[in-house]
């Protein structure tokens, strides 16, 4: 800690979707409270449509711009770190580093990490279209990403989506995707699958996640502790 007893203050951009943003609220909470500290948090609400407009159309400059204001007018709250508890945004994050007024921790980073640590060399994303289409994991060399077919993609785009949205998971959508998960695995002879995105935690946990897996959320977190505690 910084002080012995303060953690940094850390940015949070929520509302993409709400449910993600609840999740990392509620995962900083323990985090802390496991090290004996209260977080020091402050928290904009971001504009989800806008964010998949710009990254649907590519538009990675303005979606960069768009985040570094809201970064900003976290930093003028006293936010020391900033973090963003969602995949898609990331796609700018190389322009948004150079614009943001303070440190953000890359969840995409985080992610290639975790799967460099586990020794994954052949892997398949779940999270929106973005995420799986755009190459965002090409930060990752030493993991070959392979792509679900077309109709495959849809599903997990159209799930995830519908997770975000509601803000909840259903027993049938973790059915649909735990059982894509094993038949890409086996077909396309995977070291296991990136779930990048944050709102699979709805369906997604520790103890029913029973495929090899890096879960992004979970490392992201991790590393954003390390970040606001030194």
């Amino acid at each position: 800690m910084n002080d012995g007893t303060v953690p940094r203050s850390l940015g949070l951009v929520g509302g993409l979707g709400v449910g993600a943003t609840v999740y990392y609220y509620q995962e900083l909470v323990k985090a802390h409270a496991s090290r004996g500290c209260l977080p020091n948090l402050v928290m904009v609400h971001a504009d989800m449509q806008r964010v998949l407009k710009h990254a649907a159309a590519d538009e990675t400059p303005e979606l960069a711009r768009y985040l570094a204001q809201l970064i900003e007018r976290m930093a003028r709250a006293g936010a020391q770190v900033a973090a963003i508890p969602a995949v898609t945004p990331h796609i700018c994050v190389s322009e948004l580093v150079k614009l943001a007024p303070i440190p953000i921790v890359n969840l995409i980073d985080a992610i290639g990490r975790e799967a460099l640590a586990k020794n994954f060399c052949r892997v398949s994303i779940f999270g929106t279209r973005f995420a799986i289409e755009k190459k965002m994991f090409g930060q990752m060399p030493q993991a070959e990403i392979v792509l679900p077919g077309p109709n495959e993609i849809s599903v997990i785009h159209e799930t995830y989506l519908e997770m975000a949205n509601g803000g909840r998971g259903t027993k049938e959508q973790y059915e649909r995707l735990r059982s894509l998960a094993f038949r890409l695995i086996e077909r396309e002879h995977l070291d296991g699958i990136v779930l990048a995105g944050t709102d699979l935690s709805l369906v997604f946990n520790e103890s029913n996640t029973d495929f090899p897996h890096v879960d992004g959320a979970r490392v992201h977190l991790d590393a954003i502790m390390r970040e606001l505690l030194g």
